[in-house]
């Protein structure tokens, strides 16, 4: 990402709270993002920006003129915060499961807590109605799925304590 985004989303979002900015100013930013910044989308909205602000420039008078170029600058402003919001969804490797949490996991069991033996069952029972060979699951699945119950109605016992 551009190394002048934060400080153009800065700019930006100050010319965009004013209540008149001031226009040469904003074409002076517009016309700098048009030419370095690195992001397509970003340089192409400060290009289509240009004429609009420019008018204000020359015509801060005309009510419609500003109109245009407010607008114009809200479609820069909305490129700057795309680049720069967080996004959501992972954010780096995926945690590695334990083979108990994978267990749990496959019966749809939560993760972390105890678990009673009838608890295990019962996930066991509605997970196995999907997973079953005759209700058209895949014999190697249900298998798994008969391993992790078992795994974790019998887990191994801890040494060293």
């Amino acid at each position: 990402m551009d190394r002048h985004v934060g400080e153009w989303k800065q700019a930006v979002d100050r010319f965009w709270q004013a209540e008149g900015p001031d226009w040469t100013e904003v074409a002076h930013v517009v016309a700098v993002i048009a030419t370095i910044a690195e992001e397509p989308d970003l340089r192409h909205a400060a290009t289509q920006a240009q004429p609009s602000i420019r008018n204000a420039t020359t015509n801060p008078q005309d009510h419609m003129t500003r109109v245009v170029a407010r607008r114009r600058l809200g479609v820069i402003r909305d490129v700057l915060h795309e680049l720069t919001a967080p996004k959501f969804g992972r954010r780096g490797p995926e945690k590695v499961l334990t083979a108990e949490e994978r267990y749990r996991e496959m019966l749809g069991l939560p993760l972390d807590g105890r678990l009673a033996a009838t608890e295990i069952h019962q996930a066991f029972r509605r997970t196995a109605k999907r997973m079953h060979p005759d209700a058209g699951g895949e014999a190697h699945a249900f298998l798994a799925l008969a391993a992790a119950r078992d795994a974790l109605m019998h887990p191994p016992s801890k040494k060293g304590g």
